[in-house]
């Protein structure tokens, strides 16, 4: 950034490479953008984001992104009640929910262990998803979990302490690339993981 000679403009771009595949470049057009659009504009942007970070808050039950207490889909009677599908993001529910395939119930464990990053069972959702799992109304767990290497191990110890519940646990079948995230795999794809997914 040595080349944006104003302290102000620095900021900006410093702010935006704090966002998730935003790099020097692409923060600098951002930034760059931002600084060209009108003022009424730039005030609808700002309003936006307050109005959203004000307004949305994770879902009580599944701690998906919801405006309400509790999300559309967990207050969805017609969903299937003895599935649950397991996901790291509600980036991860929107993907699946674009498929139209899956019509059971999620919960979101909002990331995937990662010891080198401080990311332990304790600062993820496994607590409150055994606590839903013990409730006697699900019947099938569907771990559908990126296929890094974050994402086995998370996969692997959910296992472990799913195995003696007596629950069927499934996974997300071949199809995912390794290394993918979820969301941006195509819905064809992501239709197929789901359709053939594998008991553990």
């Amino acid at each position: 950034m040595t080349g944006i000679p104003l302290p102000t403009v620095q900021r900006l771009v410093r702010v935006l490479m704090t966002l998730p595949g935003v790099g020097p470049r692409t923060a600098q057009r951002l930034a760059l953008h931002i600084l060209q659009l009108p003022p009424l504009e730039v005030q609808r942007l700002v309003e936006a984001i307050q109005t959203a970070r004000a307004a949305v808050r994770p879902c009580a039950q599944c701690f998906s992104m919801t405006e309400d207490e509790v999300c559309a889909i967990c207050r969805d009677p017609q969903r299937a009640t003895g599935v649950l599908c397991v996901v790291e993001a509600p980036l991860n529910v929107w993907a699946i929910e674009r498929t139209g395939v899956f019509r059971g119930h999620y919960h979101v464990l909002m990331g995937v262990l990662s010891p080198l990053h401080g990311v332990g069972p304790e600062q993820l959702r496994v607590r409150e998803l055994m606590d839903r799992l013990q409730s006697g109304q699900y019947h099938e767990v569907i771990l559908a979990l990126s296929p890094t290497v974050e994402g086995e191990a998370t996969c692997t110890y959910l296992v472990a302490q799913l195995k003696p519940l007596g629950l069927r646990i499934t996974r997300l079948a071949a199809g995912l690339p390794m290394g993918a995230d979820i969301e941006y795999v195509d819905e064809l794809t992501l239709t197929r993981a789901l359709q053939g997914r594998r008991e553990l």
